[in-house]
């Protein structure tokens, strides 16, 4: 990395500290909760307008039943060419009508509002650390492509196949999700998340006149319940809580069916596979009961795996040129990092500094965006 080329990105980006605020706070005022794919529209066209712009060819991939996808490549770029992949999400926690009650608003270096920081704030840093390549005349020698989806606060139901596609193509990937804590630390390890649904079949009987016709679906959950928070290691980084419960029809009949939705998470790809088979191995206790455990979704680890650190270490080596002293960090939270990380190196957390994701808190630092900017661009620019 050169050290002239860090200070004429740093001097550019500086200069676009207040244009980058006016994107986010226009992207910001576009409301654009998860669930409703037509709020993610306007958001995509901004970003498309911004991409074509710096002559990347745009393509919308609508969704069955989300807002779908927004992939964008540079218009030259020639086949089989290496490529690395920017990837980042529109779609915020907040319902329509937040702006209401958490208006976006600007006091000194910090900028509040509803999905400034988780994760507006990083579509503004990738769309301008390659802006500033381009205007700077910067050729990255791995082509940067653009994948943004609409569903990742929901788990990217739909999004994951694109995801896993573009993954196994390029060389490398970064994740525009917010740094961590007050220091904006990058994110090299994320743990996996698994859900489960677990149905208990028993059998109904009157409550009063022949309770002992029954089998009680309530009373088999129970014991399974304590089964799988015994299947908690903390210490070691795994947690498996039963969330949500559900069961029975009236109080004076005897259940004969109960539902619990179970969130696990682990920080290896191994502790995945041995919760997993765990959970799958639940049986009844009480006679004539069944329980029934089937996987909802599994986002595995983001391990700090030889190609992550390598990318880190490149990270690191970034932030020395710009005067930074990045840190790392190892998060409970999972990303689409979890997937790429799969396929190829990957390195999350490039996006904003600030603080609040999901909280009415939520923000970002002003003065950090255009240094997280240069940061990126420096990444870009850098051999595998």
């Amino acid at each position: 990395m050169n050290l002239a080329i860090a200070q004429r990105l740093q001097h550019y980006l500086h200069d676009q500290q207040e244009p980058m605020v006016d994107l986010l706070s226009r992207l910001a005022l576009m409301e654009s909760p998860s669930l409703d794919p037509a709020a993610q529209q306007p958001v995509f066209d901004l970003l498309a307008e911004r991409l074509a712009a710096l002559d990347f060819h745009v393509q919308r991939v609508p969704g069955r039943s989300t807002g779908g996808v927004l992939y964008a490549r540079p218009r030259g770029r020639a086949r089989g060419v290496p490529a690395q992949l920017l990837i980042g999400h529109c779609d915020t926690v907040w319902p329509h009508g937040t702006l209401a009650t958490m208006p976006l608003a600007r006091d000194g270096q910090r900028l509040a509002g509803p999905g400034v920081f988780d994760m507006k704030g990083g579509l503004v840093i990738g769309l301008y650390a390659l802006q500033a390549l381009a205007s700077l005349g910067l050729q990255p020698a791995l082509s940067p492509v653009v994948l943004i989806n609409s569903d990742e606060e929901i788990g990217s139901p739909e999004s994951t196949r694109h995801i896993q596609r573009l993954a196994q193509a390029v060389q490398r990937v970064f994740v525009l999700e917010p740094g961590f804590g007050p220091q904006g630390q990058l994110k090299t390890a994320r743990k996996g998340v698994l859900r489960f649904d677990v149905t208990v079949q028993g059998k109904a009987a009157h409550a009063g006149l022949a309770p002992w016709d029954g089998v009680s679906a309530i009373l088999e959950l129970s014991h399974v319940i304590q089964r799988l928070f015994a299947l908690n290691d903390w210490e070691h980084g795994i947690s498996v809580n039963v969330g949500q419960i559900s069961g029975g029809t009236r109080p004076n009949v005897i259940a004969h069916e109960a539902r619990a939705v179970v969130d696990v998470r682990v920080p290896t790809v191994a502790d995945a596979a041995r919760i997993s088979a765990a959970l799958m191995d639940v049986s009844a206790t009480l006679p004539g009961a069944q329980v029934i455990v089937q996987p909802i979704s599994a986002s595995l680890p983001l391990e700090p795996t030889p190609r992550n650190q390598r990318l880190w270490q490149q990270a690191q080596e970034a932030g020395r040129q710009l005067g930074l002293a990045l840190e790392a960090v190892a998060v409970g939270g999972g990303s689409d990092g979890n997937t790429t990380s799969q396929y190829t190196a990957t390195l999350d957390g490039i996006g904003p500094v600030g603080d609040g994701a999901h909280a009415v808190d939520e923000h970002v630092l002003i003065d950090r965006l255009p240094e997280r900017a240069a940061l990126l661009a420096l990444l870009l620019l850098s051999e595998m």
